[in-house]
């Protein structure tokens, strides 16, 4: 399967998928994590890919997207070439204005917005996390929340478990 997390620097997209590659890791699978990023610390094209397999990866870089996450309007069209009839795209309803568009499977939902709600669009990755493992079926997602738990800071959890559980939700009313 591959993974990629993309949108503008500042977003915590290496973040997200730094926390799904240890969910990952955790269940037994091998995962392959390459980033890119405009060497601006906020508003530059970012990007995150995981590369999930069972055994060695024969090829570490995404190649074919499974699933693409989209967080901001820059990274709306970068992607597409990678995509298939059978990929997933979640976009970001506020910061995507102009999703992909082909054969592939597009949704566009609240995550900032949902993110705002509860009090802080910081954990827009977060929420976004929670749609994309509820879409994905990625890995159970109380394994993923003890990688959120992990792998930020003490003092986020109980706002990183709304987001999350958030997502989850979001995710879950849209057809997968």
């Amino acid at each position: 399967m591959e993974i990629r997390f993309s949108g503008s620097g500042g977003q915590g997209l290496l973040l997200s998928a730094r926390i799904l590659a240890a969910a990952l890791t955790e269940a037994g699978l091998t995962v392959a994590q390459s980033n890119a990023y405009e060497p601006v610390s906020r508003g530059g094209l970012s990007r995150s890919d995981l590369v999930i397999g069972e055994g060695e990866a024969d090829y570490p870089l995404a190649r074919r997207l499974d699933v693409l996450l989209i967080l901001d309007e820059a990274a709306a069209t970068v992607s597409t070439g990678l995509l298939t009839p059978a990929s997933l795209v979640l976009c970001d309803a506020e910061r995507v204005t102009t999703p992909p568009q082909g054969p592939f499977r597009t949704l566009c939902l609240p995550f900032t917005e949902t993110a705002r709600t509860l009090g802080n669009p910081r954990v827009t990755n977060i929420v976004a996390l929670g749609a994309l493992t509820a879409q994905a079926s990625i890995c159970p997602p109380e394994q993923l929340l003890a990688a959120i738990v992990a792998q930020t800071p003490a003092r986020f959890e109980r706002l990183n478990r709304e987001a999350f559980a958030a997502g989850l939700a979001m995710g879950a009313t849209e057809p997968a």
